[in-house]
């Protein structure tokens, strides 16, 4: 069905429409082959708080923006290609339902939808778009991915040190490894992640030491898999004020 979709006049008008309602600052997303698979707002878990999203799903890429005027203009849009896409389920907790974790080598972040019936729809389209793909290139999943930040509302104090409580001068900053909120003296270090950045981004010293002595196995993106209240990782040159959308996330 996609491969018919793919050159029909209905799937390029989609595609138009989408490239319009992000204007002249979003990238041309109309190529050979490429078909909208679907759309939506979903609820991103930013670093300061939950905030909605619009989504486009493709059958390569998923890209999503800030809301301006819902279906008719979104900012600040950001390309995911699929093949580098893992997802996974996460628990229903207290308001936050209907969640799953999208995770690449640069960037990972939990998202939620309105329903489980959304939700369900919304993680077997993307994982049939990935099998798709990959099965084309014949390329293998990706087994590395970023990590996704602790909420700074879910730390008081340095998750390292255990020590340094955040205040307004004393800031909460974020290991680009392991995702845990940490304080400045604890992450005044810096490594290069060449999946996240090309010049060496801030890490914990914890994490520093064990990439230092190469046991990159032992330091593992903090709660991945499970945590419902996981964030995302960094942008390639992101100061810690700010989020993969905009400064107030």
């Amino acid at each position: 069905m996609v491969d018919r979709l793919a050159n029909s006049e209905a799937n390029t008008r989609r595609i138009s429409i989408v490239e319009n309602c992000f204007g002249a600052a979003g990238q041309p997303l109309t190529i050979p082959g490429r078909v909208l698979i679907g759309e939506g707002v979903l609820t991103k878990l930013c670093r300061k708080k939950p905030k909605a999203r619009q989504f486009f799903l493709f059958n390569d890429i998923l890209v999503y923006g800030n809301i301006v005027i819902q279906k008719k203009n979104y900012n600040k849009q950001h390309i995911i290609p699929l093949e580098n896409v893992t997802i996974d389920s996460i628990k229903d907790e207290g308001d936050l339902r209907n969640g799953w974790l999208i995770k690449t080598p640069t960037k990972s972040f939990a998202v939620y939808a309105a329903t489980a019936t959304e939700k369900s729809e919304w993680m077997n389209h993307i994982n049939k778009c990935v099998t798709d793909l990959l099965s084309k290139s014949g390329k293998t999943p990706s087994n590395e991915h970023a990590a996704v930040w602790v909420p700074d509302s879910e730390a008081t104090v340095c998750m390292r040190c255990q020590k340094a409580k955040f205040t307004p001068v004393n800031r909460r900053h974020h290991c680009r490894k392991c995702g845990f909120v940490v304080c400045g003296p604890c992450s005044e270090k810096r490594f290069l992640l060449p999946s996240q950045s090309s010049k060496p981004v801030r890490i914990c010293d914890f994490c520093y030491d064990l990439l230092s002595t190469g046991d990159m196995a032992t330091c593992q993106p903090a709660r991945s898999d499970s945590y419902s209240q996981s964030l995302k990782s960094p942008l390639n040159d992101m100061s810690d004020d700010d989020d993969d959308d905009d400064s107030s996330d």
